[in-house]
């Protein structure tokens, strides 16, 4: 009901119309202004809608009106909030994040409008006898759901405190989000403090006045200091700071969010936040993700308990190598780093000698390489583009086939102050059809923190890092293939528990030889990846699945546990150390506060964690359906699942466009054998999300 179906991380197509209508260079004044505009100029049109006799609602003065304002609306939010995310000037940041809080009221001010909510249950009852294309037909639905899930159905008074919960929430989450994006925390440490990583990372930090090094809880420190530092005391220190990270405000406005969204689901008459949620995913409700997790942690702690035995060895061995005393357990900042001895001495990938062959360039000129191909399209660079940073690239895709322009998308690939600390597409232009009918391209950006090339060092990129970028692309593609008529459906507003699988089977690639020696070459001599080299990287896949499986089904149950707990009250970081004892084994390190530095809690996720597990039963069964039997770099297969896939956008529910592409129901099996499991004979005891 309300005008954006804003999602970080639309049959007729009409004709392309102008191509990108995004601004990136207004000021803090001009955002302050434009807010306000265009909650003016959204608003007329609600009021317009909301004032009609009931009689007289068409598809055309109800719907289409609503569509036509939803598809400027979002076009127009995402230049005003996403400055708050990637703008190198804080006072833009500050302006886009306010921006975002006045326009989250409004969109909750708008989805509470009942008396536009009553002229769609208007034109719904109109509707029985004329023909509304599937399309439409699931939109005016949509509206209708999305009424009732906002309480419209509901007395004046309760209308009113879900409004206020809604509003509320909001600001709590942005709150969240900016806490954690512009914290600049640092560490001091000397060399000897370093010892482990390799020269190009020291030689890359910054010298502070005492003479130490400065590292930053950004993820180029963070990940290869607590992977390859072998001093306890140093891991031990980084660990602790980054999961204290806006500890005492974050805690607070988690535990006010739960308390929140508790109380709008009793309002609405869920049993839980996690029901109300779920009710719009495949999951459907709570009982059944709780049954999928414990069933996969069953399965998953036999391969846990053996894989912890094999580091406790590892580290036994390392300290009496080092002198280090020996306490017998795996400690929080000890579990990255001996995953990593795992890689390193039991399957032998020296992951800083295999890093030397994924240069930032030749990764890049490879992974899109291998998409164009893979989905018949065609990329080409944009220049003399406005950006809204200088590290920023632009480019125009198009259909192979016909020079169809579909979209364009930005990569900004490097860490800079303020900016979004994670890895994240966003979707910033939907694809569908505008009021005169043509066609709106869809315009992405892929943000991302990889390690930033100096004039003496390339970027280059560990493997995990590759595998990141093949993921978040895959989400850009997700976008800009996308052909759906309305704003609502474009790219990747599907189901929460199956936006992940598009890029999660795309992961697959960098796990296969043909694509690793496409977008690899050693960036000294551009020589190829060694064959043994090679090998042992491919035969690593398995190692650490236990234990990195299991950390994300405690992610996963704590947010469950959260939004599905009577207990208003529950203490989130209480919670989250039962559950790394309970099915990690490894203690959270004392005086931490993990959930609070949990950005998926407050950024949309909200006991939606689960999904990137359950979606993963999906990406395996159609890599290895149709992929892995027709051929990894079909391009008919490829072109079978942009079709199936991606091209439909939400316009179709997922387990519909699952059945097209592999041509039966989903099944689980390729999932559990890629986690290294066995499958049971006994079905009814074997987990499933289909």
């Amino acid at each position: 009901m309300s005008p954006t179906g804003k999602m970080l991380i639309g049959g007729g197509t009409g004709e392309t119309a102008e191509p990108n209508r995004l601004r990136w260079n207004l000021g803090k004044q001009q955002i302050e202004e434009e807010a306000q505009a265009l909650m003016c100029r959204t608003r007329r049109v609600y009021d317009r809608v909301g004032s009609l006799d009931p009689a007289e609602v068409t598809y055309e003065n109800t719907l289409k009106e609503l569509a036509d304002i939803e598809v400027e609306y979002t076009v127009q939010r995402n230049i005003l909030d996403f400055p708050q995310h990637v703008s190198p000037c804080k006072d833009v940041r500050a302006a886009s994040t306010e921006a975002d809080k006045r326009l989250s009221e409004f969109d909750v001010e708008m989805s509470m409008r009942e008396d536009v909510y009553q002229k769609i249950v208007a034109l719904q009852n109109k509707c029985q006898a004329e023909e509304l294309r599937p399309e439409a037909k699931r939109y005016l639905d949509r509206l209708l759901k999305l009424g009732k899930r906002n309480g419209l159905h509901l007395c004046k008074e309760k209308q009113e405190e879900i409004k206020a919960i809604k509003k509320r929430i909001s600001t709590l989450c942005i709150d969240f989000s900016k806490n954690l994006n512009e914290n600049t925390t640092f560490l001091e440490f000397t060399q000897d403090e370093l010892g482990g990583l390799p020269d190009d990372f020291i030689n890359s930090l910054e010298k502070v006045e005492s003479g130490k090094l400065k590292v930053t809880l950004k993820y180029p420190h963070y990940f290869p200091l607590i992977k390859k530092c072998y001093v306890p005391e140093t891991r031990k220190e980084m660990e602790q700071a980054f999961n204290s990270r806006c500890m005492e405000d974050n805690a607070q406005i988690l535990k006010e969010l739960v308390a929140l969204r508790k109380k709008k689901s009793d309002l609405l008459s869920f049993k839980t936040h996690s029901d109300f949620v779920l009710e719009m995913n495949m999951a459907k409700n709570s009982k059944n993700v709780t049954v999928f997790l414990d069933e996969l942690a069953r399965k998953l702690k036999p391969l846990g308990e053996e894989e912890r035995a094999v580091i406790i060895d590892l580290k036994k061995e390392e300290c009496a190598k080092r002198g280090f005393d020996f306490d017998g357990i795996i400690n929080a900042w000890d579990l990255r780093y001996y995953m990593n001895q795992v890689e390193e001495v039991k399957y032998f990938v020296d992951q800083n000698l295999l890093k030397e062959y994924f240069p930032m360039e030749v990764v890049t000129a490879g992974l899109l390489d291998i998409y164009q191909e893979l989905l018949g399209l065609t990329f080409e660079l944009i220049e003399n583009k406005p950006v809204w940073h200088e590290d920023v690239k632009m480019y125009s895709v198009k259909d192979a086939a016909s020079g169809e322009l579909l979209g364009q998308f930005y990569l900004d690939l490097y860490p800079r102050e303020g900016k979004y600390g994670h890895a994240a597409c966003f979707g910033l232009q939907p694809g569908c059809l505008l009021p005169d009918k043509t066609r709106q391209i869809t315009v992405a950006g892929m943000v991302a923190n990889f390690t930033k090339p100096t004039p003496s060092a390339p970027s280059l990129l560990q493997h995990d890092e590759v595998e990141t970028y093949f993921h978040e692309f895959g989400h850009v593609m997700h976008q800009i293939c996308s052909q759906a008529e309305f704003a609502m459906f474009s790219g990747t507003h599907v189901e929460r528990d199956f936006v992940e699988a598009p890029s999660q089977m795309l992961e697959n690639w960098v796990w296969e030889k043909e694509p690793l020696l496409r977008m690899s070459k050693h960036y000294k001599d551009q020589s190829m990846i060694p064959q043994d080299l090679l090998e042992k990287l491919l035969k690593s896949r398995l190692a650490n699945t236990g234990l990195f499986n299991l950390r994300q089904i405690i992610l996963a149950k704590v947010d469950q546990s959260l939004h599905t707990s009577s207990n208003a009250n529950i203490d989130a970081k209480e919670e989250y150390a039962r559950l790394c004892k309970e099915i990690l084994g490894v203690p959270a390190s004392p005086g931490t506060n993990m959930p609070a530095t949990f950005g998926h809690l407050a950024g949309g996720y909200d006991a939606q964690y689960y999904g990137y597990l359950w979606s993963e039963v999906y990406s395996m069964d159609m890599f290895y359906t149709r992929f892995r039997q027709e051929g990894i770099m079909s391009s008919k297969v490829g072109v079978d699942y942009r079709n199936s896939i991606l091209k439909p956008g939400g316009s179709l529910d997922a387990e519909e466009m699952l059945k097209c592409f592999l041509g039966r129901e989903p099944k689980q099996e390729a999932f559990l054998l890629s986690k290294g499991l066995t499958l049971d004979q006994d079905k009814q005891s074997t987990p499933s999300a289909c």
